[in-house]
């Protein structure tokens, strides 16, 4: 069973799903890593219709040309131009397409998640931000980390995250019509009145819920990232002091009481941040 995760974003939403991510106007390039394949919109070609048209003709001159000599050396005429008029409808279409902004097909698979709401939609753009954050970090670690065992856990804490970011829109629809009738003109002991307050208390504790859940994974993904990132500048800086303690002993200075800021405490904080993460 895969296990990539496919991500993309247009201006108008985020889509995360277990099937590759496609494109319902404009162009997209796939960008993978590890187990992530991420759908990045392309800029529009900026081509009017003139400028399409205009290499369209001049690729047809080109196929009528090229069918002109297929006959005359006595291929029949309808198959040369039957491809011809294949080859200029599907360049037609591509250029069309690249001329448009990207906009992401919303899936069919009913797992796949949609983020339409500003605020999910920010929180997992800095959950994915923070990811890269820490594959970045992984060839700097050495055997502190398995890249595929963590690769594998980054991924599915992103996964989860975007299914507790799902439930999170949906409930906040739930809970602005909730909130609606609360001003609704009817008896305090009303049963409607009741219903509904009940159900505000049950949307409510299942808002808190599910904002801590994505919260804990949220700061787990930022300090594994912050926690690898702060290993590797002390890393640099106990080379530096290494090199500086070296030349000083070249030219006579006075000897280097330490060689070295010790990691030790670093390392520690690097392996619990990704016990956090799950790692």
């Amino acid at each position: 069973m895969s296990t990539d995760l496919y991500i993309g974003a247009d201006a108008e939403k985020v889509v995360v799903a277990a099937q590759p991510v496609r494109t319902r106007t404009g162009r997209v390039r796939h960008r993978r890593t590890g187990s992530l394949i991420e759908a990045v919109p392309r800029l529009p070609s900026g081509r009017g219709r003139e400028a399409r048209l205009a290499s369209v003709s001049r690729l047809a001159l080109g196929l009528l040309l090229a069918s002109a000599v297929l006959a005359s050396i006595g291929l029949t005429w309808w198959l040369p131009a039957a491809v011809s008029a294949g080859v200029l409808v599907r360049s037609w279409r591509r250029q069309a397409r690249a001329a448009q902004p990207a906009a992401l097909a919303v899936p069919r698979d009913p797992q796949s998640r949609v983020l339409w709401t500003e605020p999910e939609r920010d929180a997992f753009a800095r959950a994915l931000a923070s990811s890269h954050r820490v594959r970045k970090t992984w060839p700097a670690l050495g055997g502190m980390v398995d890249p595929r065992l963590a690769d594998h856990s980054l991924t599915r804490a992103l996964d989860e995250l975007a299914t507790l970011l799902a439930r999170r829109q949906e409930l906040r629809r739930v809970r602005a019509g909730l909130e609606s009738t609360h001003d609704a003109d009817i008896p305090a002991d009303s049963p409607a009145r009741l219903a509904a307050d009940t159900q505000w208390e049950r949307a409510d504790e299942l808002w808190q819920e599910t904002g801590a859940a994505a919260n804990r994974i949220l700061r787990a993904v930022d300090a594994a990232a912050r926690a690898g990132e702060s290993f590797i500048r002390e890393q640099q800086v106990a080379a530096t002091a290494r090199h500086a303690e070296r030349a000083l002993a070249r030219v006579g200075g006075a000897p280097i009481a330490e060689s070295g800021p010790e990691l030790a405490d670093r390392t520690r904080a690097v392996i619990t941040a990704y016990r956090e993460l799950g790692l």
